[in-house]
């Protein structure tokens, strides 16, 4: 859950926070409030890497915590001047259905309360992506970097050049190894922004697979 998004201020912010939570391992973001460009570029990432990864805009957090805690599932609260994280993932991990919340402006006190477990990544000023990736990855246990995502692009892993894999829906140029979009013709685009990383433009090879 994605608490506190001001459109004003977060939008790439929060952006970055699907993207860590849908790589990471979680199934759903909840986000707390209406954003376009945030929803435009998490459901453009799902469509175009695969997988059920799911966004639920405008969602009440107080309500979905309550409703949480009533199905049987527990909530976990990243912050600062939580128990250091080492502490107290071992119990976390026992547990089977776990919403994260991740806030962006100062959260209601009444969060702190309603949460099973207050988590600290750390106990120095960082970012909310950074306390997420680290805490999903010691949630489990590093397995969720082998996860495979069904129905889009895959990287090859390579110690030189790019590799993907377009899914079947990609039409491509056999000469150029290019994909036939509704952006036009262009190289293989992860939905990302020009800055980002972790990009599959300038693909070396193409590989035409499934």
């Amino acid at each position: 859950m994605r608490l506190g998004h001001r459109p004003e201020r977060d939008k790439r912010i929060t952006t970055h926070v699907g993207l860590v939570a849908r790589a990471f391992g979680a199934e759903e973001m909840l986000l707390c409030g209406r954003d376009a460009h945030v929803e435009e570029s998490l459901n453009d990432a799902a469509r175009r890497w695969g997988g059920a990864f799911r966004l639920t805009p405008n969602a009440s957090w107080k309500g979905e915590i309550v409703r949480w805690k009533e199905s049987g599932g527990q909530v976990v609260h990243l912050t600062m001047y939580g128990s250091n994280l080492p502490d107290v993932i071992d119990e976390i991990r026992k547990s089977e259905d776990i919403l994260i919340v991740v806030g962006a402006e100062k959260v209601p006190a009444e969060v702190y309360q309603l949460a099973d477990w207050n988590v600290a990544v750390g106990n120095q000023p960082h970012s909310e992506v950074a306390a997420l990736a680290v805490f999903l990855d010691r949630l489990f246990l590093g397995r969720e970097l082998f996860r495979e995502f069904e129905g889009g692009l895959k990287i090859v892993p390579s110690s030189r050049g790019k590799e993907v894999i377009y899914p079947e829906f990609s039409s491509k140029d056999e000469e150029g190894g290019y994909e036939k979009s509704e952006y036009g013709d262009e190289a293989a685009d992860d939905g990302l922004d020009e800055d980002d990383d972790q990009t599959a433009n300038d693909a070396d090879k193409s590989l035409l697979s499934w």
